[in-house]
């Protein structure tokens, strides 16, 4: 299997030393050379400068990994050139193009995956099974809360340089902590309709926005919370849903959970599995890729809830900019 990686910032090297650490030999780049990490592990590996030229190469896969904002001119031709495709969240900085892409996955019989590799915890696995069961009965509400400091993101480098503070490459706090309109779309069921306040208010240089607060409705009707931030320290990501017979919270710092009983039962403790890590969702989502490419049907986010998470994202933002009023989302 031959396998692309389409930019080679730190998600990308990512992706690169879990191909590896799977097996997989036949690793081609595709760079601009902007990246700011040391290229000592690229040694030994054929690069491009050229997309047409990687191209050329026929791999079964590409990985993009660039920007948000350049996601797209490394994917459609990629699915033209009848690759299959990883595309790390959001797929997109806007809608634009977005199906023109599935249009040239289909005629090609090729699929793409979203990175949203939150669907590969083993806890929110785990709650997603209890909410299917309705061991706690039905869902009511569900909020997250999501704080990270983004200068602590990339030490290596100023932040103010990375996509994620700049509007032209994609950024913005929405758009880059995008995974939790994912996973409350995978957990919950999709979403009616919005409210929400996007702004900047912290010190940080930046030209897009810090902090967003989003009210959700769920088609099912049940309501929901998301809070994201860049200028919180310490970082803190959690999600709580509040059922009729009991809660279920989840803590990323942990990779655990607590599932709380109204009946007054000894609360339960949801746990990863032994030698679990951050990187270990990587790898999964990783392996799944492997799987998409070789053919096999598997469970994965597809293109189609990468685009679903981007209506949700660009919703936010035109409630934002229409003063916190209601969008509804058509699916």
């Amino acid at each position: 299997m031959k396998i692309l990686i389409a930019g080679l910032g730190s998600i990308g090297r990512r992706h690169l030393r879990n191909l590896i650490a799977l097996g997989v030999e036949d690793i081609i780049l595709y760079r601009s050379g902007k990246a700011t990490l040391d290229d000592a592990e690229l040694a030994g590996l054929k690069s491009y400068s050229n997309l047409d030229e990687a191209l050329a190469q026929k791999p079964d896969g590409v990985i993009v990994s660039n920007p948000s904002a350049l996601h797209l001119a490394v994917a459609l031709p990629a699915a033209k050139a009848g690759a299959n495709l990883l595309i790390e969240k959001p797929v997109s900085h806007s809608l634009e193009g977005l199906d023109a892409l599935q249009l040239a996955l289909d005629l090609n019989k090729k699929r793409a995956m979203t990175g949203f590799h939150f669907r590969f915890h083993p806890v929110l696995r785990q709650i997603k099974q209890i909410l299917e069961e309705k061991s706690l009965g039905k869902a009511l509400y569900a909020k997250v809360h999501w704080g990270e400091y983004l200068p602590d993101w990339h030490p290596w480098e100023d932040y103010r340089q990375s996509y994620a503070a700049r509007a032209e490459l994609g950024g913005g706090v929405v758009n880059t902590l995008s995974h939790p309109f994912d996973y409350l779309r995978w957990l919950l069921g999709d979403v009616e309709s919005l409210g929400a306040r996007c702004a900047h208010v912290s010190s940080l240089e930046m030209d897009v926005e810090d902090h967003a607060d989003v009210q959700l409705r769920f088609e099912n009707g049940i309501m929901g919370h998301v809070h994201l931030d860049y200028y919180q320290k310490p970082p803190s990501h959690t999600l709580e849903i509040t059922c009729e017979q009991g809660r279920l919270l989840w803590d990323n710092a942990t990779a655990e959970a607590r599932m709380l009983f109204a009946d007054g039962r000894s609360e339960k403790k949801l746990e990863a599995p032994k030698g679990f890590e951050r990187n270990t969702m990587f790898l999964d989502e990783m392996r799944a890729f492997l799987g998409l490419c070789r053919g096999e049907e598997l469970d994965y986010c597809s293109l189609q809830d990468g685009i679903r998470a981007q209506e949700i994202v660009e919703a936010v933002k035109r409630s934002s900019q229409a003063g916190g009023c209601t969008i509804p989302l058509e699916w």
